[in-house]
């Protein structure tokens, strides 16, 4: 399961709406994946929410300790990847982050996405956190 912002705000926040979904779906798995522009996207976003920045950060630690979460690092090639991919999708409104996730999804044949991002559904991956 590839690990996005929203989907690692709603592991880490109690008071979002998704958390206990979050939780649920995040204990049913055993492998996981991200990358560091979700790392850096999660920083921004927890402190746009105003959530406390030193428990933010240690959630990044622990994330990056865990050794069933594999964190991959943007290098040029992935970045360039990305950057294909938004050229080719010039219609949509994805983010360079859900770009990289996109191309690390394809290549490690992962369906699922903890996140409420609507784009991994319009790419044709599966998100498993519904906002109603």
């Amino acid at each position: 399961m590839l690990l996005d912002t929203s989907g690692m705000l709603c592991l880490h926040h109690r008071a979002e709406p998704l958390h206990e979904v979050a939780c649920h779906a995040y204990r049913n798995q055993a492998a996981f994946l991200t990358h560091g522009h979700v790392l850096a996207e999660f920083v921004a976003l927890a402190q746009t929410r105003r959530l406390p920045r030193l428990p933010a950060l240690s959630f990044i630690s622990d994330l990056l300790a865990n050794p069933d979460i594999t964190t991959v690092w943007v290098d040029r090639g992935l970045h360039d990847a990305a950057m294909t991919l938004l050229m080719n999708r010039s219609d949509k409104a994805y983010s360079l982050c859900d770009a990289v996730s996109f191309v690390l999804m394809r290549k490690f044949g992962i369906d699922d996405a903890l996140t409420t991002d609507r784009h991994f559904v319009q790419e044709g991956f599966r998100r498993l956190l519904e906002v109603t």
